[in-house]
């Protein structure tokens, strides 16, 4: 789920109609339409002091059911309602015993490749700015 969330909503389209041409997706209804709202965001001074309120961040959501029973749930940050369905799809299709193993090959793995080739090129960005710091040692008694 995690990746999901991570990857744009085009890139989880795209990847599932790539899955569709190899065998049609089930049927499938919207439990919960795409819906936005807020979530209190909680924090700890130094990681383990006493929980504050922080702020509030948007997050969309949504559910849907395979006609074969599956029940999936989307979410995501920020007010993209059409990524939180299509990870809802994901997640319900992942269950299914049919697509479990195609949704994982065409649509999970190719875009948790993507997701860490992007983490290593900011790293690499990163580490490309890096200054070391060094205090030298005059050899004077």
């Amino acid at each position: 789920m995690a990746v999901l969330a991570q990857a744009e909503a085009g890139e989880i389209a795209a990847r599932l109609r790539n899955l569709a041409l190899d065998s049609a997706l089930p049927a499938h209804q919207d439990l919960r339409a795409p819906e936005n709202g807020l979530v209190m965001l909680r924090g700890r001074i130094g990681g383990d002091g006493a929980p504050f309120n922080l702020g509030e961040a948007t997050v969309s959501r949504a559910a849907v059911r395979l006609a074969s029973g599956e029940v999936g749930f989307g979410y995501t940050l920020g007010r993209d309602g059409d990524k939180a369905r299509l990870i809802a799809l994901c997640d319900a299709l992942v269950q299914s015993r049919d697509y479990g193993g195609a949704v994982e090959r065409g649509v999970i793995a190719p875009l948790r490749e993507q997701l860490m080739i992007r983490r290593k090129q900011a790293a690499a960005e990163t580490a490309a700015t890096k200054v070391d710091f060094y205090t030298m040692v005059r050899g004077e008694g």
